[in-house]
């Protein structure tokens, strides 16, 4: 798995199924490379495209069982990091940070 293709399994399990459009925009990337990279995750199982019901000219992306089975253990694996990273500052500390990172966040 390389670190774009887990880039896309981290944005697809936090939104709900997305346009390629609306991907390629989230992941500051054109259509075309976001089509390889599906390409390669829906070979790998992980993503598969379904038709948009509305409009039939979008496809939507979304994760499969076990694209979601790899999203949770990497964004556990994130939430323990965190938890390691911050556990030596005060609750102050932390609060101003989560404040921070909740602005910044917000930006993109």
């Amino acid at each position: 798995m390389t670190l774009p293709q887990m880039h896309t399994l981290e944005i697809l399990g936090v939104n709900p199924p997305l346009r390629m459009k609306e991907l390629a925009q989230k992941m500051g990337v054109t259509t075309g490379t976001l089509t390889v990279q599906v390409d390669r995750l829906e070979r790998s199982g992980m993503v598969r495209r379904r038709p948009h019901h509305d409009d039939r000219r979008s496809i939507l992306v979304e994760l499969t069982d076990a694209g979601q089975e790899m999203f949770q253990g990497h964004h556990s694996l994130h939430e323990q990091l965190t938890r390691d990273i911050t556990a030596q500052l005060s609750d102050q500390e932390r609060d101003t940070l989560t404040e921070l990172l909740t602005r910044l966040n917000n930006e993109f």
